[in-house]
């Protein structure tokens, strides 16, 4: 098969679909690595170490999208590389299409196959390929968090673990899942005091027993979330529903009751957010204010370690990549099921549930696709 990867062109992604070393392993295969040039600059890898891997050096990105049979990308296509998509050709990368009707609209008009890397699963039900990202997210939460809460920034002027004699931070996390945990983890080792909310008793339960007394669990309803907010200095969002649009749970009338200065780090904002006032920011401008309450939506976090991030990535997308590369798109998909749940859009049909029904178009079954 011919691959193809390219420079990601979204506001300060660094991160690229293929290191040198992936293209090593599918150049091993037999298989042909189109790779755009300057495409791994932001992770310090040279056209000349893509080429010592066996790949092909391409000018532009659009003699990669004309030519190869599969792309694989990290962020979600922008609108003149949706352009560029033909009928048949394999798109693997990030799609997060249930908040964005533009992006799901072109990917159904270009009658290319597309497998989104967010929606892939694993046999006891995880994200094996959103995992990675979402551990380094969690822990950024916390980073990026702490930078927005200095007064310069427009925060409180709050140290997370205080001092001898001043009182940490108090840092809500809202989720219990690879994000929460993540950031949880980030939070109680920098000494703040810690809160995970969470509406599984068994996840609050093995929260319980790894943090002990480094952080509290509550149960994530209404009267809980609205208090724990009203006392934070920092809350992270960390909630996610497999391949839909996020769920509104801090709403503008509880931002009222926050501090001034306070800080919301909206983790879910590539599902469209989790907070009512969030949008999304890039990390050119990551942060804005709203009712004296500073937001941080970036929605590409793990793009500013992007080094860290692509080899994590890599991990865990490259063993999908080779076998479609091996098998084509349909064999693969048909021996696995769990690769199935990857596949969001084929042949101008929306083959996701939640993505259908979150933005209201027919729903095909991916089985039809594989029929």
């Amino acid at each position: 098969m011919i691959v193809g990867t390219v420079k990601e062109i979204k506001n300060h992604e660094y991160r690229v679909g293929l290191t040198p070393e992936s293209v090593h392993e599918l150049t091993a295969h037999g298989h042909r690595v189109l790779v755009e040039t300057g495409a791994g600059e932001g992770i310090g890898a040279s056209d000349a170490l893509y080429e010592k891997a066996g790949a092909e050096i391409v000018a532009t990105a659009a003699e990669i999208f004309a030519t190869a049979e599969m792309v694989v990308k990290v962020k979600e296509p922008q609108p003149q590389e949706r352009a560029m998509l033909r009928p048949g050709q394999i798109l693997y990368t990030y799609l997060h299409l249930a908040p964005d009707p533009d992006q799901t609209r072109d990917l159904i008009a270009s009658g290319a196959t597309c497998i989104a890397y967010e929606t892939v699963t694993d046999a006891s039900g995880g994200l094996p390929l959103l995992k990675p990202m979402s551990q380094v997210a969690g822990r950024m939460a916390i980073q990026a968090g702490a930078t927005a809460l200095e007064k310069a920034h427009g925060g409180r002027g709050v140290l997370l673990g205080g001092v001898p004699g001043v009182l940490p931070a108090k840092v809500v996390v809202i989720g219990g899942g690879v994000v929460g945990f993540n950031a949880a983890q980030m939070a109680a080792g920098l000494g703040a005091d810690v809160t995970i909310l969470d509406r599984s008793p068994e996840v609050l339960e093995k929260l319980g027993m790894y943090f002990e007394a480094r952080a509290k669990t509550r149960f994530s309803n209404r009267a809980n979330l609205a208090e724990c907010v009203a006392e934070a200095d920092l809350v992270v969002g960390a909630v996610l529903i497999p391949g839909a649009a996020a769920p509104k749970l801090v709403n503008a009338d509880m931002l009222k009751t926050m501090k001034k200065g306070a800080v919301l780090v909206d983790v879910a904002i590539d599902q469209g957010g989790c907070f009512e006032t969030s949008h999304a920011t890039t990390h050119a401008e990551p942060t804005y204010i709203v009712d004296g309450v500073v937001h941080y939506c970036v929605a590409n976090m793990p793009g500013a370690v992007a080094r860290t991030s692509t080899y994590a990535l890599n991990n865990v997308t490259l063993p999908h990549a080779l076998r479609i590369a091996e098998l084509g798109w349909k064999e693969a998909l048909r021996r696995d099921p769990h690769l199935r749940e990857g596949l969001n859009v084929w042949d101008g049909k929306v083959t996701y549930r939640a993505v259908a029904d979150d933005l209201g178009l027919p729903y095909t079954p991916a089985e039809e696709a594989i029929a």
